[in-house]
This record gives structure tokens, sequence and C-alpha cells, in this order.
């Protein structure tokens, strides 16, 4: 009734083998699902982006003519102060 090592050892690792192929199979089902799941959230992610671009898009028009509005302002007042320091310059001469 002794075992032979010749036997022993294929058999432990058919074993092995089968324990491997099967936690395997269970990784990628799992993966499987899980990358389902994340298209899905991607999908909604991307809904809920272009819903809110044309928010962005506002914004940006909002800001691009306050900007513009504020470099005239500002350039105005620039130009008034030069008027202004160019008249007493001419009048020290």
């Amino acid at each position: 009734m002794t075992v032979d090592l010749q036997e022993l050892l294929p058999a432990l690792l058919y074993i092995a083998l089968i324990v491997l192929v099967i936690a395997l199979t269970v990784l990628v089902i799992k993966l499987i699902k899980t990358i389902g799941k994340v298209d899905r959230v991607l999908d909604d992610v991307n809904s809920k982006m272009v819903r809110v671009d044309g928010l962005f898009d506002i914004i940006d028009k909002v800001t691009d003519y306050a900007a513009s509005i504020s470099d005239k302002v500002v350039g105005g007042i620039t130009n008034a102060i030069h008027f202004v320091f160019r008249k007493k310059n001419k009048k020290r001469q």
C-alpha cells in the first residue's frame, strides 16, 4: 500500500491545475461583470457631460465678454491718465 512518488506528483499537479482553472474562470466572470458596470457608469457620465457642456459654453462666452469689457475700461482709464500726464508735461516745457 505504498504510494509511489511518480503516481502522486502528477495527480497533485492535475488537482492544482483544476483548482487554478476554476479560480481563473470565476475571476474572469467577475471581471466581465465589473467591466459591464464600469461601461454603464461611463455612458451615464458621458450623457451628463453632454447636458452640462452647453452650460459651460454659456459661461465661457459670458467670461470672454466680461473680459473684453474690462479690457476696454482699463484701456480707457489708462488712456485718460496718459492724456492728463501728457498735458502736464507739455505745460512744464
